[in-house]
């Protein structure tokens, strides 16, 4: 590791030990997934969390609570119990941004369809998982087209596809929450190691990690989202989505302290919470489209 990749990791760590707490989650759809011990009620919540994960955060977490309140303590038995007619009229109206009741249908009978044959999504997940793939793209794609076929075969906006080349970033946001464990990320699956994830890249992440050197970039795509994992890697090789929760909590929370965490960086926030390097005014292109992350 460079001296400079060394002190780069000190203030990221750093950073990290000041917002590995769950006081700092709210408000993060990531909050429902600690009402459920159970890792199948779990996986479901998380899928339908980071699903909705786009848009306004109030809108966000209310139609998230939407969903899971229907379903109760246990998503589980509720996809058991119900189904695709029974799915669409519990949620009659729904409407979540550009997505509506039908696209809900669509995902919540795709998971069901999986969970029905694979017991858990995991189970789903590692059986498209090849033993020398470098991430999780493979796993995923395969993921993706088992749930699209089991909710009628048709493509669903509420849950990209991977092979389109998008970075993904709700999916990989998914694996993040289930995968990792630490006092943000509950876990819950063992059989994917974090050093295979790849980082939730949104446009505040894409420029964070341009102004830090990992990537030069200018697309917001999956590209985009290995280059900078590759970067964070050489950080972290076992853990290179550890810092991830971390760095986007700079641009949300208002600590007094944050400002000298990002200056120690060689960076500083604007009035809107945005990183930035001090006399650079460059913007990474690649604005998040409709349902495409």
């Amino acid at each position: 590791m460079r001296r400079d990749e060394v002190r780069l990791r000190s203030v990221l760590e750093r950073l990290y030990r000041r917002y590995d707490h769950r006081r700092f989650v709210d408000p993060d759809p990531l909050l429902f997934l600690y009402r459920y011990d159970d890792v199948r009620d779990r996986e479901i919540a998380g899928l339908v969390a980071s699903s909705l994960a786009f848009g306004g955060v109030r809108q966000i977490m209310a139609s998230v609570s939407t969903v899971l309140d229907v379903m109760g303590d246990s998503p589980t038995g509720f996809l058991e119990a119900n189904d695709r007619k029974d799915i669409f009229h519990a949620w009659a109206g729904f409407r979540h941004r550009w997505a509506g009741v039908d696209e809900l249908t669509g995902l919540l009978t795709g998971i069901s369809g999986v969970m029905k044959e694979y017991r858990m999504i995991e189970n789903a997940f590692i059986s498209g998982m090849g033993a020398d793939d470098e991430d999780v793209m493979p796993a995923l794609t395969g993921l993706v087209e088992k749930i699209s076929a089991a909710g009628a075969g048709s493509r669903n906006c509420l849950i990209p596809d991977p092979a389109k080349g998008s970075a993904c970033k709700r999916l990989n946001l998914f694996l993040r929450w289930m995968v990792r464990e630490d006092r943000v990320d509950p876990g819950g699956w063992r059989s994917v190691s974090p050093s295979r994830l790849l980082i939730p890249l949104d446009t505040h992440m894409h420029r964070f990690a341009t102004l830090l050197g990992f990537t030069v970039r200018k697309q917001n795509d999956i590209r985009t989202a290995r280059d900078v994992t590759a970067g964070l890697r050489r950080l972290d090789r076992d853990d290179p989505v550890r810092y991830d929760f971390a760095m986007t909590r700079l641009g949300i929370r208002r600590d007094e302290d944050r400002k000298d965490l990002v200056s120690d960086l060689g960076l500083d926030l604007d009035e809107k919470g945005r990183v930035y390097r001090p006399a650079e005014e460059s913007d990474p292109e690649g604005v998040e489209k409709k349902c495409a992350s």
